[in-house]
């Protein structure tokens, strides 16, 4: 289990992989990490034979493999084209959900077959009225909220809020697909999304840089709820304080955190996601979490991620199945979006139909790649696994 003895890594500065190449548009804690700034640089797509020299038994596979990888030019080379490179396209965290800048909150989502979509919460009594939103021509809808007269936010932080729309299903209240924080309320079943800007002095700044890069890694795979030997779900904090240093201990130079984005359905452990950009509130705070995360750099210790990307919740009420009332509008239709197995729903990986010089929502890339890279810029995260399903259940 111990694997001998971890070898000392010395901290660095956060110059490693995508973190090195973040541009303007980050966090105030990681920004002051970074030491040398420069555009992200997103290397064009090899010949895809490289492999072939590394594990020569895939030439046995090779009419396949290369069918697959001309797939992934033919879609990069599009998004190339038409949304300024994979940089640009990456980053739709910016422009979706809740942006907030010094005039306002602005409030955008793609749910194209909505009839009609307000934004309502505690801040407007939910009222489905008072701040009713524009519908683009690619199916996104948007509001802006300017500042109070005070200069304070039109939604303080903490506030449940939600969008409601009027859908081929019926009217329906849902969490924002890009919702930062979810919580469920004592005694309540449904997920409420939260609106999270905490004000400055209440924001983790993290303090410690990733770790150099081991020559080999030894990681240890984690469960956040069920790392506590008492007969509870752990916290953040508590895993910081009581597991990290187990870890570290034991000789492991990284830990892996298994799902984390917000699920209803706890036993699922996580792999039913119905959030994909809020971290579980049942373990504390996107703070806590942060706390977590920079403390296992303190340690020595990288952290990883699993990334659940190929499959959601079948979850109505706070997940994104029927978001908009209809069936396909991040999945696919009938039989082939539901897996029988997990009881969950199918992504449709060729949805390219909402494609415009600002948004575009070919699902395998808004859902995987946004969210490693905002995952990556607020919790500094230093890598993920990607998880998947049964390959002809998603093909």
């Amino acid at each position: 289990m111990t694997g001998g003895t971890a070898e000392k890594l010395q901290s660095s500065e956060p110059t490693q992989g995508i973190v090195e190449t973040i541009t303007d548009g980050v966090t105030k804690g990681v920004k002051e990490l970074v030491v040398g700034e420069k555009p992200r640089v997103v290397p064009k797509p090899g010949d895809g034979q490289k492999i072939y020299e590394i594990d020569p038994t895939l030439k046995d596979f090779r009419s396949h493999l290369d069918y697959r990888y001309s797939e992934y030019k033919r879609i990069r080379a599009a998004i190339d084209q038409h949304e300024g490179g994979l940089e640009a396209f990456s980053r739709g965290y910016e422009k979706l959900g809740f942006t907030r800048s010094a005039e306002g909150i602005t409030y955008r989502e793609w749910a194209p077959g909505a009839h009609s979509a307000a934004l309502v919460g505690d801040f407007n009594n939910w009222n489905p009225n008072a701040d009713t939103m524009t519908r683009d021509d690619y199916g996104v809808w948007e509001i802006f909220l300017p500042n109070n007269a005070d200069g304070s936010s039109a939604i303080p932080h903490g506030s449940r809020v939600k969008i409601r729309m009027d859908t081929p299903s019926g009217v329906k209240d849902s969490i924002s697909a890009w919702i930062k924080f979810s919580v469920q309320a004592p005694g309540e079943i449904p997920f409420n999304g939260i609106y999270y800007d905490p004000p400055e002095e209440e924001k983790y700044v993290f303090q410690h840089p990733q770790p150099k890069r081991p020559e080999s890694l030894r990681i240890y795979e984690s469960h956040i709820g069920m790392s506590s030997p008492e007969p509870k779900i752990n916290s953040y904090a508590n895993f910081r304080d009581e597991v990290l240093p187990r870890i570290k201990r034991l000789g492991y130079n990284a830990v892996q955190i298994m799902a984390i984005q917000e699920h209803s359905y706890y036993a699922s452990f996580g792999y039913h996601v119905t959030n994909f950009f809020a971290p579980s509130s049942r373990f504390g705070t996107p703070e806590d979490l942060k706390s977590l995360i920079d403390r296992a750099h303190e340690l020595g210790l990288l952290v990883l991620m699993d990334i659940v990307h190929s499959h959601s919740s079948n979850n109505t009420l706070d997940g994104l199945n029927g978001f908009d009332g209809t069936d396909t509008h991040y999945f696919h239709g009938g039989p082939r979006g539901h897996h029988w197995m997990w009881d969950s729903r199918l992504f449709n990986y060729g949805s390219w139909e909402v494609c415009s010089s600002d948004f575009c929502h070919h699902i395998w890339l808004t859902v995987p790649v946004n969210l490693f890279l905002h995952m990556l810029i607020f919790y500094s995260y230093a890598g993920i696994e990607i998880l998947t399903v049964k390959r002809e259940m998603v093909a």
